[in-house]
């Protein structure tokens, strides 16, 4: 059976069905008349506004194109003068109305579901409460706030507090009073499906719901059912760098888009979409994300990989390989140079090399032209004194020092040369002409040259992209980003050390670097939490121990795997996991397309058919796909759809599926600790159900 032998935050986000069998419901209640009274008000003064925001669209579209139409049926005789304020003006409807259409468009958004919660607040100085009703996105009508937006300060009074003694921070200082009643709702389609009168566990009954709900092609927000530990760190202003270490399903994710959003809205007036930037680790998976921000009415913010800044920082200077899969590369001095370079103590010896470096290959001689000169002594005093700059960049510096010096002195007006000329004479003194050259001397002067191998001429190893780059910022310099005021990093186990040093050098930004250190996906990589939070001494620290994703059968079946102490599972239950022997291949394949049919009959819409490497997804899905509609994902997709999807575990880090199934789960496929890891990540991907088949000895890791 040639094509199968080689079968090898939940982030609270879901959209439908809740198992009562094991949690009783709590009261839905249609006796909130007066509740169901304001959301009549609500929808009907929502309704009053879009059209008015239409009107408003309507009329700003009609006077763009009566101005352009004027300007060209008239363009001959205007003269420029009036052309410029024309062309001025129509930049100004143009602008009024992307205002106009983003109101409308939030108005519509509104309308489908206005607020989700209700607070009563008594401020300490006031007899009487106020109401405040909150939603994804603020409402004012005729001047009257009637729906809160959910980052503003008095929404955390329903994130942070019960009925009793509450208050918030508010930019006038600290409000303190009674939370007097709280109320939490679902409204779809403008039409109320349940209220919840408070309690102590109002949040849990709500969690509940959503959690129980099927996937979705794309990540949702998680504003209704936000935990107080989660709104800590959302509303985190102060934070430089924000580490966040979160177990599989703790919706670390989905709570730093959150506190993007957050900032967006808090910060509005210093920073925007486009001075945030997220490094994700594959594109399917940011096309996950990508829908977050704009639930919430933000734009969305531009991501990339690691391989993007890497094609945009090399770009003309020199080539790299992809990174091989460590699971399908049979190379031992590979995979050993690889483990050496994802150290701390590699980092230390670059540094070592580069702090004597700028002297030893800079020596320099007078400059002299006629009767001018620069002395050696002077220019080595400068080339000491601009030692926070790259090489080349000092040199630069130091050829303008030398061209005002000439100009200064110059009472004879003699023709002095350019800037760029002094800078030729300068670059010779240097013994290095490249950033190439001296990486490979490095090697050579640590004694370590077997560690240095290059697949092809001027073509390195993935292994020594970010080591060239560290290189080349101190040689050269690096396009540092003047843009990104706030960069977020996720799957942070799967970076090395000096992936982050250069990431240090070309964003001087605040940070959000969140992951799990318990989902390594990289054998070949040996850095530890430890290793980041050295990189990041002073940063905030924050855990994230309770597992939203997955029912707590599949938590507990996972701590028969890899035993995490601190994973917690939230209280919601379901199937146990279903461990299946197969006789033989075929009887597996048969197992594993019985399993999909049983998925195309329920009501679930995800199913994740996780294998250990690419390879191997791509074998099953050739077989599958002659029966049935299945999606390949791999390192070269970049989209995420509902549906059967067949994946490596590599591929399926941070997306979650209804369904999981695992095959292969052998003794062969997962034998050693590091497949224990592996094992675990594919399992935590599954909400609802999850099925590992096998044929030969069951793997001895469960």
């Amino acid at each position: 059976m040639t094509n199968t032998q080689q079968v090898g935050g939940r982030t609270l986000h879901a959209p439908a069905r809740i198992n009562a069998s094991k949690k009783k419901e709590p009261d839905v209640t249609p006796a909130f008349p007066d509740e169901i009274a304001h959301l009549d008000d609500i929808k009907g003064k929502l309704d009053d506004a879009i059209k008015q925001a239409n009107d408003s669209v309507e009329q700003l579209d009609k006077e763009y194109t009566d101005a352009k139409r004027y300007m060209v049926q008239y363009r001959g005789e205007i003269d420029p003068h009036e052309m410029f304020q024309n062309e001025l003006a129509l930049r100004r409807i143009d602008s009024r109305g992307a205002f106009a259409v983003e109101i409308r468009d939030k108005l519509a958004k509104l309308l489908e579901s206005p607020y989700f919660a209700r607070i009563d607040f008594r401020q300490a100085s006031k007899q009487i409460p106020a109401t405040f009703y909150i939603g994804r996105f603020a409402f004012r009508h005729a001047k009257e706030l009637l729906i809160s937006d959910w980052r503003s300060p008095v929404a955390s009074l329903f994130y942070d507090c019960e009925v009793g003694p509450a208050g918030y921070d508010a930019p006038a200082g600290r409000i303190d009073g009674e939370l007097t009643r709280k109320r939490q709702f679902k409204i779809k389609n403008g039409e109320m499906e349940y209220a919840l009168e408070s309690s102590v566990n109002i949040q849990d009954d709500i969690l509940q719901r959503e959690l129980s709900h099927t996937s979705d092609e794309k990540m949702k927000t998680i504003i209704a059912t936000i935990q107080k530990e989660q709104n800590l760190i959302i509303r985190n202003e102060k934070a430089a760098t924000l580490i966040i270490q979160g177990v599989a399903g703790s919706g670390k994710t989905a709570i730093a888009l959150h506190r993007i959003a957050y900032l967006l809205y808090r910060f509005k007036d210093s920073l925007s979409a486009k001075n945030v930037t997220i490094l994700s680790p594959n594109k399917v998976f940011g096309d996950y994300i990508s829908n977050v921000l704009p639930e919430m009415g933000e734009e969305p913010v531009y991501g990339m990989s690691f391989v993007d800044i890497a094609e945009v920082q090399l770009e003309g200077i020199i080539h790299f390989e992809p990174d091989k899969d460590p699971f399908e590369t049979n190379d031992p001095k590979w995979a050993e140079r690889v483990r050496f370079k994802s150290t701390l103590k590699f980092i230390k010896l670059m540094n070592e090399y580069l702090a004597r470096m700028p002297e030893s290959i800079f020596e320099p001689s007078d400059y002299t032209l006629g009767r001018f000169s620069a002395k050696s002594e002077w220019i080595q005093s400068r080339f000491a004194a601009y030692h926070k700059y790259p090489v080349k960049r000092r040199l630069q510096m130091i050829a303008d020092d030398i061209h005002d010096r000439l100009a200064t002195d110059n009472f004879m007006e003699e023709s002095l040369p350019k800037a760029r000329t002094i800078l030729k004479s300068l670059t010779a003194m240097l013994e290095v002409k490249n950033t190439l050259v001296l990486y490979k001397d490095f090697y050579k002067q640590m004694n370590i040259a077997d560690k240095f191998v290059m697949p092809a001429k001027k073509t390195l190893e993935w292994a020594d992209v970010y080591p060239f780059m560290y290189f080349h910022a101190a040689f050269e310099g690096l396009q540092e980003s003047q843009v990104i005021r706030h960069l977020v990093i996720d799957e942070m186990q799967d970076y090395t050390p000096v992936q982050y040093a250069v990431m240090n050098i070309l964003f001087k930004c605040r940070k959000t670097v969140l992951g799990d250190f318990g989902q390594f996906i990289n054998p070949n990589h040996l850095n530890t939490l430890g290793d980041l939070r050295q990189l990041y001494e002073g940063a905030e620290f924050v855990e994230l121990n309770k597992s939203y994703r997955s029912t707590y059968e599949i938590i507990t079946f996972t701590k028969r795997i890899q035993n995490v102490a601190s994973l917690e599972a939230a209280p919601r239950h379901g199937k146990a996991p279903d461990l299946i022997y197969c006789r033989n291949e075929r009887e597996e394949l048969a197992q594993i397309m019985e399993k999909i049919d049983a998925f195309q009959a329920s009501e679930n819409v995800t199913l994740g058919i996780i294998l250990k490497t690419n390879g191997m997804a791509k074998s099953l899905y050739d077989v599958l796909s002659r029966n049935y509609e299945v999606h390949l994902i791999s390192p070269a997709s970049t989209t995420f759809v509902n549906g059967i999807s067949i994946t490596s575990i590599q591929m399926s880090k941070g997306l979650e599926f209804d369904e999981v199934i695992i095959p292969a789960a052998n003794n062969k496929t997962y034998s050693s600790e590091y497949d224990r890891n592996l094992l675990y990540i594919a399992c935590t991907r599954a909400m609802h159900r999850l099925s590992l088949t096998y044929n030969g000895e069951r793997t001895r890791l469960i």
